[in-house]
């Protein structure tokens, strides 16, 4: 396997586990106003991610930098092309970090309330328009010879790129509302648990829709039935679409997240794989799309970056893990801190 190849790969894999690590917390956030009965709920719902939604953070930047230093010509033409809806995602993270801190500093229904609403917008909004983002990346962006986008805002918001919002909206919010019920009693719990079972059957849907719309409005499949066990993908996403209702129906919470975990994973490697070599695909003309090839960095760059990250990337999982592992216990309303 060639450098620009294992890049490519590692490209992808970086942002599935981005969306896997804070796919939850956007969907506990984007939950937080309709489960969150009371002010306990809310702090046990934001104390079910508080201690790892930060570090969550860490692969978004990782697969930022990647992105920047291993195809610096996707990184450009992404960030001017995609400027708005980057630029949005950017500030709704930053209002929904600021708010887990703020809400709680004045003891005033008005402020939290305030701040409550902030969560949800920099929940929500990210996870609608990654979905978005990622979608009119596997149809084609219109972008001429130059990398110059010919096109504004509103063109991203075709039916295509909107039902891929509406999909990574509904992954994430089964994905917090497994993990919520995972680390929560009582009311709370049964409340979350009921919530994932009743968006399932909407996920399976827009699921089939999105890989069927796929088919019309990309040419993803294209690797796919150049290569038919590439097939194995899609199946291991239905697996695991599948395995999440079986171990709900279970009261198995903890392998209902891992079972969500593997269909994002799949859902992201669903595009990677079928857009392979293509990184940045045109919609105007074949000629203009980045691939994995022509974006890339120097191979020297690759081979220094590929020894960097074979160090660090392991080392930064082995912590996240760790830290998974130190709060993987239920929140209890009387330990929380308040």
């Amino acid at each position: 396997m060639n450098l620009q190849t294992t890049w490519f790969l590692l490209w992808g894999l970086l942002w599935a586990l981005f969306f896997i690590s804070d796919g939850f917390d956007f969907g506990i956030g984007t939950l937080y106003l309709f489960l969150g009965k009371s002010e306990a709920d809310k702090r046990v719902m934001i104390n079910a991610m508080g201690p790892l939604w930060d570090g969550n953070q860490v692969w978004l930047i990782t697969a930022g930098g990647v992105t920047f230093a291993a195809f610096p010509t996707v990184y450009a033409v992404m960030f001017s092309s995609m400027y708005s809806a980057l630029m949005l995602i950017l500030f709704a993270l930053i209002i929904r970090g600021v708010s887990f801190e703020l809400r709680g500093k004045v003891d005033d229904p008005r402020w939290r309330g305030m701040w409550d609403g902030c969560i949800f917008v920099g929940s929500f909004l990210p996870a609608l328009l990654f979905g978005v983002a990622f979608a009119n990346i596997f149809q084609g962006i219109p972008i001429d010879q130059h990398g110059v986008y010919q096109g504004t805002l509103f063109t991203l918001l075709n039916p295509y790129g909107l039902l891929g919002g509406v999909l990574f909206v509904l992954l994430f919010t089964v994905h917090g509302a497994v993990w919520l019920a995972t680390k929560s009693e009582g009311e709370l719990h049964d409340r979350a648990a009921f919530t994932a079972g009743a968006l399932w059957p909407v996920l399976l849907v827009v699921a089939v829709a999105f890989l069927v719309y796929s088919r019309f409005a990309t040419s993803l499949y294209a690797n796919y039935l150049a290569s038919p066990i590439l097939f194995a993908v899609i199946i291991l996403t239905v697996l695991g679409l599948v395995g999440i209702r079986i171990y709900l129906a279970k009261g198995a919470f903890y392998k209902a997240w891992f079972a969500s975990a593997l269909t994002i994973m799949g859902a992201v490697f669903f595009g990677v794989v079928g857009l392979f070599p293509n990184m940045f695909p045109s919609s105007l003309n074949a000629k203009y799309s980045l691939t994995a090839f022509n974006a890339s960095s120097s191979p020297l760059t690759l081979k220094i970056m590929l020894v960097v990250a074979g160090i660090f990337v392991p080392l930064v999982l082995a912590y996240q893990l760790w830290a998974y592992l130190v709060f993987k216990g239920k929140v209890r309303e009387e330990e929380m801190m308040y």
